[in-house]
């Protein structure tokens, strides 16, 4: 199993959607003791802006790119290749401003590559990204869990869907702005839902699909 585990607090270690994110790795590692743990901290290094300049050099052909292009795809490349060869995708996420961090919107511009990440059919369409579990560990500070102030659960389900990843489970952490007592109630809640997740290995894609 290959985990790719998404951070995207610029809180770094001190964040608590890191620890709940930290904590569902430590599971799946438990369940799986062969698994290859990949880290991308977009605190630390925030995805390039999909600006008119990136736009350009994707638009450009390959062998038409200049220098500066072609390294500024380059840096999607690696971003998409990362979530190509995950498993399981666990993604960090704290509530800024009632949605998910720009680093994390710049993430998914970023991985999200017509033809390579997903493609258009005559149904509409399809993401490519399939085969994957997503785990998306939220940490808000008010509790905002099923109601209309939670525009992040239905964005990630979209965005994630988008792009093929359909199997997602998510961890809600709710409550560290409403007192010490508070905190300690949403770590052990997000504990208990933990403990419920599956972190069994994603089944494989059939060969056709692949082909397809």
């Amino acid at each position: 199993m290959k985990i790719l585990q998404v951070l995207s607090s610029v809180r770094a270690a001190d964040s608590n959607s890191t620890v709940v994110a930290n904590r569902v790795v430590d599971k799946l590692k438990a369940a799986n003791p062969a698994a290859e743990l990949t880290v991308r901290d977009l605190g630390a290094q925030a995805p390039a802006l999909l600006d008119g300049a990136a736009v350009g050099a994707l638009f450009t052909p390959p062998e038409q790119r200049t220098p500066e292009q072609a390294a500024r795809v380059a840096e999607d490349d690696a971003l998409i290749a990362e979530i190509q060869a995950a498993d399981v995708v666990v993604l960090g996420v704290p509530m800024y401003n009632l949605n998910v961090p720009a680093q994390l919107k710049m993430w998914f511009d970023a991985i999200s590559r017509a033809r390579v990440t997903f493609r258009y059919t005559a149904n509409g369409p399809e993401g490519l990204l399939t085969g994957k579990k997503v785990i998306v560990a939220f940490a808000r500070g008010g509790k905002y869990r099923g109601t209309h102030f939670d525009q992040q659960t239905p964005y990630l389900k979209v965005a994630l869907g988008f792009l093929g990843m359909t199997d997602v489970q998510f961890v809600f952490a709710e409550g560290f702005a409403m007192g010490e007592e508070g905190a300690k109630a949403a770590f052990a809640d997000a504990d208990a839902q933990i403990a419920a997740l599956d972190v069994s290995a994603p089944a494989p894609v059939a060969a056709e699909a692949l082909a397809a």
